[in-house]
């Protein structure tokens, strides 16, 4: 029964640690930092683009940014087990 409080501590333990963490990609002076619970920290933008550009690159960095954070807590996780 101990091991299991033990467990639960270890998994809130890691949550918090997971949820402090932080990613950072960047394209082409367009830069995104986001935490390990997928909100997005920071957002810089690179106004030598266009718009559109702007739009299609933050779009690539905020789903790469993500893709990071989920790897992050999956490796993390994956230590628990």
């Amino acid at each position: 029964m101990f091991d299991k409080f033990k467990q639960l501590a270890q998994m809130k333990s890691l949550q918090d640690e997971i949820k402090n963490s932080r990613v950072e990609y960047e394209k082409q002076g367009i830069k995104v930092v986001m935490r390990g619970d997928f909100s997005v920290e920071e957002i810089i933008l690179n106004p030598d683009l266009s718009k559109s550009e702007q739009e299609k690159i933050l779009k690539e960095c905020l789903n790469e940014a993500n893709h990071k954070a989920q790897a992050l807590a999956a490796q993390k996780f994956a230590g628990l087990m």
